[in-house]
């Protein structure tokens, strides 16, 4: 691409390596994995590597008034990381550095690009434990993590990953550089500035640095399977085993659809037959026995058919390995159902109340059966976070127009129960007019003022969240 005044400006405070305008890696890098999200032609791709050079770029951008949308992994499934026209696609891909791992003070400090499985690698060695795990934690980033406040399967006992961070370096749009939050274990001076740019989808600022809370390694989990005859029977168990007082460490649902899904695509044994299945697992130490025993008497009053443990280590991490290959194997479903590359997936995210997770799960098959679509359902039972997959035609209109009915069922289903629009992948321009139906003119309201004070010229991921 011939030479501008703002790429010659990038390419001189970043190096001609850093500043990318090749059109092959525009497309590629023009959104992340969201269905059916519109998505820009970008003017260039760059790749800072510390914090300066982000400042550079922000400040070269609003120089010269295009828009910067930040991206880490772009694994990402509500179109956050999605490019707008001409905009320059700031990537984190090379900030990969762990700056320090603190284990008196139980604190990592790293650059953004960092993969999550690295860094829970890096801490293991330690005898440490970082618990935020999103589905694509091999290929997502902490700072994408950190920017959509990202969920994963061991969130039912541990949480989100906004309740690990402790402290953020972030560039506003001005190129000011800000630092919130603190490395003690406690601290209350000043606004909770650090929570507010977690989940922001890179609206307000792009985050250069983290400092994360980390916990002792776990003792070795116990594992079992609940094969059920009904998703809304597994969901009623998964109610009653929080009512019973129970934590366990992961609580996972796939439906028969998933089932089948992940049997075709790396065949491993599951019970395809089974309408739904409980993933559970317990790391409780020496009264792991015990309490795994505990969750399958209320799997089994529950309705369950059969429920069976894992004989070791070995299976247990089989198991893991089927959930976390949902995804993927959707996507060969959607593939094959409708070919020649039309199949693809609208992937919900709708959070509710646990008591109301047996409603939610009957209400996803009625949806289903009106809107003559397929949905696979799979999520993370044990706090009320569920990802009906809808199986969509890309090239049928028809298809395409009942699927999103679907999509629009299911979020309005999730909220008159008390639920959210997003457990976990944010809102990005997948949900953007859902969460102002969540929160509200007023809470709309807000959100356009904190915007307007950190962005006030909108240059920062234009249309996305609001």
């Amino acid at each position: 691409m011939a030479g501008t005044p703002l790429l010659d400006e990038l390419r001189a405070a970043l190096g001609t390596d850093a500043v990318l305008t090749d059109p092959d890696l525009l497309r590629t890098h023009q959104r992340d994995e969201a269905d059916l999200c519109p998505a820009g032609t970008p003017l260039v791709v760059v790749r800072p590597r510390d914090t300066g050079e982000v400042v550079a770029v922000l400040r070269a951008a609003a120089r010269h008034g295009v828009p910067v949308v930040p991206q880490g992994a772009r694994t990402g499934l509500a179109g956050a990381a999605n490019a707008v026209d001409g905009a320059v696609l700031l990537s984190t891909a090379a900030m990969t550095e762990i700056r320090e791992i603190d284990p008196v003070a139980r604190i990592a400090v790293v650059q953004p690009g960092v993969v999550n499985a690295t860094l829970a690698g890096a801490v293991a060695r330690q005898g440490l434990y970082y618990p935020p795990d999103p589905g694509s934690w091999e290929s997502s980033t902490i700072g994408g993590n950190v920017a959509t406040n990202a969920g994963g399967m061991c969130c039912v006992k541990y949480g989100v990953t906004g309740e690990y961070v402790l402290g953020l370096e972030v560039v506003l749009a001005s190129g000011e550089v800000l630092r919130t939050g603190r490395r003690t274990a406690k601290g209350v001076a000043g606004y909770d500035l650090t929570r507010l740019f977690v989940g922001s989808e890179g609206t307000l600022g792009v985050i250069t640095e983290v400092t994360v809370a980390l916990r002792p390694a776990p003792q070795e989990s116990l594992t079992l399977v609940a094969v059920f005859d009904s998703t809304a029977a597994a969901g009623t168990a998964v109610a009653r085993i929080a009512a019973d007082g129970l934590t366990p460490s992961l609580l996972e649902l796939l439906d028969q659809i998933h089932l089948r899904a992940i049997e075709a695509y790396q065949p491993m044994g599951l019970r395809t037959d089974a309408q739904a299945l409980l993933l559970a697992a317990v790391d409780t130490g020496s009264r792991a026995a015990d309490d795994l025993a505990r969750i399958a008497e209320v799997c089994t009053a529950a309705g369950a058919a059969e429920v069976y443990s894992a004989t070791d280590a070995v299976e247990a991490a089989a198991l893991l390995q089927a959930r976390r290959l949902a995804h993927a194997a959707m996507e060969r479903y959607a593939a094959q159902t409708y070919p020649e590359g039309n199949g693809g997936l609208i992937i919900d995210d709708v959070a509710v109340p646990r008591g109301a997770l047996a409603e939610l799960l009957d209400g996803v098959a009625r949806i289903a059966a009106e809107c003559a679509v397929p949905i696979g359902v799979v999520g993370h039972a044990g706090d009320g976070n569920m990802h009906p997959n809808i199986v969509v035609d890309r090239a049928d209109p028809a298809s395409v127009e009942r699927s999103r009915r679907a999509f629009d069922e299911i979020m309005r289903l999730g909220l008159a129960l008390g639920g959210t629009c997003t457990g976990e992948h944010g809102v990005g321009l997948l949900k953007r007019d859902w969460l102002a139906r969540e929160i509200g003119p007023v809470g709309v309201r807000v959100h356009q003022a904190v915007k307007a004070a950190l962005d006030p010229t909108g240059l920062l991921n234009p249309g996305k969240v609001l």
